[in-house]
């Protein structure tokens, strides 16, 4: 079966053992299942939220936080009854809920695991953690399955989707994948605590030199779906050892505080009432997960 799930189509049997665009075959990998502190207030909460990370990825960020997974390097082989059982392992250690972090290639094994888990007592939000390229097909097919969507926004400018992510096409395809998120799930619902229990989260890392573009996205977000959805505008832009600084020496560098203030600054202005920011220092790598096969 050629593989259609994300944007690429790239064609490849993977249910064969051929490898996507992605690095994946059809075979579930997963390289952390654990408790993870550092989501948005309303998602980690104070118990955690239930990280599981997918290796593989259908972007290719020269920045990536998440090299090492995303690569293939980092990853153990896993069956759909193994994934379903560490949901309620998660569960079961009080995460405030599921959390798939970059899981589009595998959305059907993902599915198949979700039914299994429910069967046994799962009844936890899920929430489908994304870098925002996806195919709207796809996304129908988790409608029912899906509580939160929290997806980046990465690109306006199709320039910096291509140069920095291989995906010229993403500002398009994201919108459409946004609008179908913000179909399924309706307005944001929270529970007594202040943890959400449906809706979207649209995040926003600002990347050096980037801040037009990233006025852009937000003035587009308020506009398109006002209150409809949370914004979380990111500033821990963190150039890592894997980046190939002679070829990106643009990234080589921190994002000035200032600019990220400018952005909250343009935020506040044009009259967004729901999102994230972060205070302090956050450019640090003690902020990216060890993937130590933890959980798995």
């Amino acid at each position: 079966m050629e593989c259609v799930l994300c944007p690429r189509e790239c064609g490849a049997d993977r249910e064969q053992g051929k490898l996507g665009f992605c690095g994946e075959t059809a075979a579930l990998r997963v390289s952390r299942a654990a408790l993870h502190m550092w989501e948005e207030p309303c998602i980690s909460g104070k118990e955690g939220s239930g990280t599981v990370f997918f290796t593989g990825c259908t972007l290719r960020c020269v920045y990536c936080q998440n090299h090492v997974i995303a690569t293939g390097k980092v990853g153990k082989l896993i069956s759909i009854e193994r994934l379903a059982e560490i949901f309620l392992e998660l569960q079961d250690a009080k995460a405030n809920n599921i959390n798939l972090v970059t899981p589009t290639h595998f959305v059907p094994q993902i599915i198949k695991a979700l039914d299994l888990a429910k069967e046994k007592g799962l009844m936890l939000p899920v929430v489908y953690n994304t870098g925002g390229y996806e195919n709207v097909e796809t996304l129908r097919a988790l409608e029912g399955y899906v509580d939160i969507y929290l997806p980046d926004f990465k690109y306006l400018d199709p320039v910096h989707a291509g140069r920095y992510s291989m995906a010229e096409d993403y500002p398009e395809v994201a919108k459409k994948a946004l609008a179908e998120m913000v179909r399924q799930t309706g307005n944001p619902e929270f529970d007594r605590r202040g943890m959400m229990m449906r809706g979207v989260i649209v995040r926003h890392l600002l990347l050096p030199g980037c801040l037009h573009d990233a006025k852009k996205i937000v003035s587009y977000l308020h506009h398109a779906y006002g209150n409809r959805i949370y914004m979380s505008l990111l500033s821990q832009y963190t150039p890592l050892d894997s980046l190939d600084k002679k070829a990106f020496p643009e990234l080589a560098v921190k994002v000035r505080h200032k600019n990220y203030e400018r952005l909250v600054d343009y935020t506040i202005d044009l009259g967004v009432e729901q999102a994230f920011i972060q205070e302090g220092e956050t450019a640090k790598e003690s902020f990216i997960p060890p993937f130590t096969l933890e959980g798995v």
